[in-house]
Order: C-alpha cells, then sequence, then structure tokens
C-alpha cells in the first residue's frame, strides 16, 4: 500500500480525469444529435439515388455512364479508409484497420501480392496507421471532419470517379463505420465502383420500373449517375462521423463509470491508510507511556 499522501495525490488525479471525461461526453453528445440528424435525413435520398441506379443498368447502352457499371478484371485497387481525426472513441478506429487489412487478404489477394493496392485516408488515425505500412497513400484528408461540407467531399469523389474511368483502378471500395445508434456502430465495406447492378434471386420477380425520361434519357441518367455517386460519398462521411460521436460519448460515459468506481475503492484505501496511522500512533504514545511508568 502507498502513504497517504500518495493516495491524496491519486484521488486529485482521478477526479481531475473524470471531470475531464463528463465533460468530453457531453460535447460528444451535442455533436452526436447534430450528426445524427444530419444522416437521418441523408439516408432516404441517397438510397433512392443508388436504387434507381441498379435498376437503370439496364438503359445505359451507349451513353457515358454506362462506363460506372464497366466490370474490369481487378488489377489495380484504390480503397477509400476513413476514420475520425481524434482518439479516446473505443475501438473506432482500430475496427476499421482490421476491417480494411482483412479485406485486402481475403477479396484482393493477387493485388496484395503485387502491391496494387492504394489507399485514399479521410482522418488522422488512419493517416497515422497506414503511413507506418507498406501500402501506398495517394491522398490523405487529416481535417475533413473539422468542416464537413458536400463540397469538400463532392472535389473529392470527382477524382475518384475519374480515376476509375481513366482506368486506373478497376475496383473502388469504402471503408468506414455505419452508423446504428449511440452506442452502436458497424465496421461496413461498400463497393463504390463499378456501381453494383441489382442481383435478382432465383424465382423473384425482377423490379422493373418504366421512367420516363425528360428532356432524355442520356441526358438525365448521365447527370444522375455523377449526382448519386457523390451524394453516396458524402453519405459514408456522414455515417463515419456520426457514429464517432457516438463511439467516443459511450466511451466517454464508461470511462466516467470506471473513474468512479476507482474512486471508491482509492477512498477505501486511503480512509484504511488513515486508521492504521492512527492506531500505530496510539500504540506509540502508549508504548512511550508504559515506558516511563516502568
Amino acid at each position: 500500500m502507498g502513504s497517504l499522501k500518495e493516495v491524496r495525490n491519486r484521488l486529485v488525479s482521478v477526479k481531475s480525469t473524470q471531470q475531464i471525461t463528463k465533460a468530453m461526453k457531453v460535447v460528444s453528445a451535442a455533436k452526436l444529435r447534430k450528426a445524427q440528424s444530419r444522416i437521418v435525413q441523408m439516408r432516404p435520398y441517397a438510397q433512392k439515388l443508388q436504387g434507381m441506379l441498379s435498376q437503370l443498368s439496364g438503359s445505359l447502352d451507349g451513353s457515358d455512364g454506362k462506363k460506372f457499371y464497366q466490370i474490369r478484371p481487378v488489377k489495380k485497387v484504390l480503397m477509400i479508409v476513413i476514420t475520425s481525426d481524434r482518439g479516446l472513441a473505443g475501438s473506432f478506429n482500430s475496427s476499421i484497420a482490421k476491417e480494411t487489412l482483412r479485406l485486402m487478404k481475403e477479396k484482393y489477394p493477387a493485388a496484395l501480392a503485387a502491391g496494387n493496392i492504394d489507399i485514399i485516408t479521410v482522418g488522422k488515425k488512419g493517416r497515422d496507421f497506414f503511413a507506418k505500412t507498406k501500402f501506398t497513400m495517394v491522398e490523405e484528408h487529416a481535417t475533413l471532419f473539422t468542416h464537413l461540407t458536400f463540397e469538400a467531399a463532392d472535389e473529392i469523389a470527382q477524382r475518384i470517379m475519374q480515376s476509375f474511368l481513366d482506368g486506373k483502378y478497376d475496383a473502388i471500395d469504402l471503408i468506414y463505420n455505419k452508423f446504428k445508434n449511440a452506442a452502436v456502430f458497424i465496421p461496413s465495406v461498400e463497393r463504390f465502383l463499378p456501381i453494383p447492378v441489382e442481383q435478382v434471386k432465383p424465382g423473384a420477380k425482377a423490379s422493373k420500373i418504366d421512367y420516363i425520361f425528360e428532356p432524355s434519357q442520356e441526358a438525365i441518367v448521365g447527370r444522375l449517375i455523377s449526382q448519386s455517386l457523390r451524394v453516396n460519398f458524402f453519405r459514408t462521411l456522414l455515417e463515419s462521423n456520426a457514429a464517432e460521436h457516438g463511439a467516443r460519448m459511450t466511451a466517454m460515459d464508461k470511462a466516467t463509470e470506471n473513474a468512479e468506481d476507482l474512486l471508491r475503492a482509492l477512498k477505501l484505501q486511503y480512509n484504511k491508510e488513515r486508521q492504521a496511522t492512527i492506531t500505530k500512533e496510539i500504540l506509540e504514545i502508549v508504548g512511550g507511556a508504559q515506558a516511563l511508568n516502568s
């Protein structure tokens, strides 16, 4: 056991830490409400656009939009890894790193062996992790979440889309944490390009909607595909942003509870130490008195 002074110092330190974790929890809760509102509003729009793209894939013959559906032998891969700028969020960032490495080994072993996997990181934590590896980071965006806007995300999305059209990459995947609720996030992998085509299960009827295009199919579909891809990229950033604040709020709440448990244990230890010190002093006084009387 430590001395009374050491225990008192630990009590002060733990109380200070608890105050910090409480404050961080409150800040994360406020940010979560805003981020959750943004992703809840974005999801229906993005999902509807994605569904329309899958159904329109058969009516794109001869249009430029067909290039975004082009399936090529996968030789060169681009992975867009979305993490946070800050830590103290539990397993939020480490789960993405593990998921990315797993995806490389299981889905793209040939590209991995040939060194044909490039990475774009969004978030400081992803950048810091992959900077220590052998993989090539073609872009890194370390402060995008400081002021997350569609315009900032759109610039990145358009460069990624152009790299696919130029044939630089044969497959582009998004790796991010999908927001479920304040306490749960799901590490997810999503194919960005080529655009996945809606698959019809055996025995099921294909859902075909007869769209009316105005002014023309080529003009509408061409613009719709580009817009949908950019919106989908922005949606993944919003998902990750909301999941980050939820993960940090949960982590700080747990840290605050652990600090409270530690404070109780330290107070008990302090009282025991104090009682032992008092008892020792009493025994010394009694022993001294007996020595004088003898």
